[in-house]
């Protein structure tokens, strides 16, 4: 009877050494692909990283020059630059011209002018405290002055005089000064005043730029003022 031929098993150990199958093996490989696999990912995110990093700084070098080079403008920066607005934005009602403190000054070339403002003013029911010249640099149609009391009635001399600009002083009494300036043509005629309630006027503070140097100079009272 022939005998049967049985399979060798698989040799693991040879001479006292270790052999490799080829599970293990595939095994290994499989690892290292899979290692390999991981580094490329690794190695490629950081690459992308770094093109962004080297992007953002370039980016940012280029932007600093053309800010410093003026080829680029920030708005925001020239902004900050201006004055803050002083002008007051309550809403006044039109007080009687009888109530109204005023003092006029002239601060043009024309000899007079302060006078004949100051008795159209009375001629309206003002109460006309000073008359005199004033020296001042500011253009324009006038000036109105007055302390935070008075601001009632500087909306009120402001719609008999319209043009003006709107100063805030230190006072604490309510009068009111009318500075002329060499833009000043006339009053608005009686019958044409607007009446109805309203704000102050500061048409200067749409002109305000960064340079505060070219602001308009505010006007200089007379010293006994």
């Amino acid at each position: 009877m022939a005998s049967k031929r049985r399979r060798p098993k698989d040799v693991t150990q040879l001479h006292g050494h270790h052999v490799v199958t080829g599970p293990e093996l595939r095994a290994t490989f499989a690892e290292d692909a899979q290692a390999h696999k991981g580094r490329f990912r690794r190695r490629l995110f950081h690459g992308i990283v770094l093109v962004l990093l080297v992007g953002v700084i370039a980016a940012g070098a280029v932007g600093a020059w053309a800010i410093m080079n003026g080829v680029v403008k920030v708005p925001s920066s020239i902004a900050s630059k201006a004055p803050t607005s002083l002008c007051p934005t309550t809403t006044f009602d039109y007080v009687p011209n009888e109530t109204v403190a005023l003092n006029v000054f002239n601060a043009t070339s024309r000899a007079g002018l302060a006078s004949t403002v100051a008795d159209q003013f009375t001629a309206r029911g003002y109460k006309v405290a000073s008359v005199d010249n004033s020296d001042t640099a500011y253009s324009g149609v006038g000036v109105v002055v007055s302390g935070v009391k008075g601001q009632a009635a500087a909306f009120n001399v402001q719609r008999n005089l319209a043009g003006t600009d709107y100063f805030e002083d230190n006072r604490e009494d309510e009068s009111v000064d009318v500075i002329l300036t060499p833009g000043f043509e006339g009053l608005v005629e009686p019958q044409l005043v607007d009446q109805t309630p309203g704000t102050l006027q500061c048409p200067r503070e749409d002109l305000r730029i960064a340079d505060n140097s070219k602001w308009p100079i505010i006007p200089t009272l007379p010293a006994d003022q």
